[in-house]
């Protein structure tokens, strides 16, 4: 897809995951290496039907208990829902815009069945995605959804957010305590993103934006609706870290903190990455102002 000087492509083979997300030739999130078939190394991946993790894979709904597959590894819990390792399918495409769509039928892995849609468009200036989720079995279902964008990060990156809390984690990245968003850092300013530890963190009270600035003058404003939580991972001294828009934070279905979907019903949730320039000496890309 292309609009301007703004490209993208997708890959509806590997769990409908944007492959790349580029300006005149330059990343603006990780590109994915070609012919990658590993979802985790892809530009982004929507997280469907619930985002992060579940403790053990296990939690009680509508009076029954379920056991959900590990589906990360030797990792002890549950992450990311289905969507992710998921093939889906291509309904539209045009120049700059595309639909996907996924289809899950219930299983012993997810026993309710839900149909997941995502539309994708580019202008010249901004990547919006949303992601759909329609409940259509006949009884009630959790629902959950998320985007898992990979930012690219050099010693200059800042990120800058408002959030009202942040979840600290235990060993295994379940949240343990509540504490002020500053508790580990203030993101109310602009602060280098770059560092040699572990941020696996979930920020509640979001505003709904965060804002990227990067040493080659480019700022990249997300924006998300539907997603009151923000979830931040950056692994030690990485070249990419994520910011997730997500509905829910990790383990919600076993806290109280997660919707219900009732039959028939579909639950939304969309991202915006705008870019624009904060350096005005750097040359002029078509679309930027």
């Amino acid at each position: 897809m292309r609009a301007g000087a703004l490209e993208a492509a997708l890959s509806p083979a590997v769990g409908g995951s944007l492959l790349r997300l580029a300006l005149d030739g330059v990343d603006l999130l990780r590109r994915a290496p070609d012919g990658a078939g590993d979802p985790l190394a892809m530009a982004s991946f929507p997280l469907v039907p619930y985002a992060n993790r579940i403790a053990d894979g296990r939690f009680a709904f509508d009076g029954q208990d379920y056991q959900l597959p590990r589906n990360f590894g030797d990792h002890p819990h549950s992450i990311h829902g289905f969507g992710w390792q998921a093939t889906w399918t291509a309904k539209a495409t045009a120049p700059a815009s595309a639909r996907l769509v996924h289809e899950h039928g219930g299983d012993a892995g997810w026993p309710w069945p839900y149909r997941a849609g995502q539309q994708v468009a580019l202008t010249p200036s901004q990547l919006s995605m949303s992601l759909s989720m329609t409940n259509v079995g006949d009884g009630p279902m959790p629902a959950g959804l998320g985007f898992h964008p990979y930012f690219l990060a050099d010693g200059a990156t800042t990120l800058r957010f408002d959030a009202r809390s942040l979840w600290l984690s235990t060993t295994d990245m379940l949240p343990a305590r509540q504490v002020p968003a500053d508790a580990l850092g203030d993101w109310s300013r602009p602060a280098p993103v770059h560092g040699n530890s572990l941020i696996d963190n979930v920020y509640g009270g979001w505003t709904g934006i965060a804002t990227v600035e990067r040493g080659d003058g480019v700022r990249l404003t997300l924006s998300a609706t539907g997603a009151d939580w923000l979830h931040v991972y950056r692994p030690p001294d990485s070249a990419d870290f994520c910011l997730e828009p997500v509905s829910h934070m990790p383990d919600a279905i076993n806290r109280g903190g997660m919707a219900t979907l009732a039959p028939g019903d579909t639950a939304h949730l969309a991202m915006t990455i705008a870019i624009d320039k904060i350096d005005q000496t750097l040359p002029k890309w078509d679309g930027i102002a």
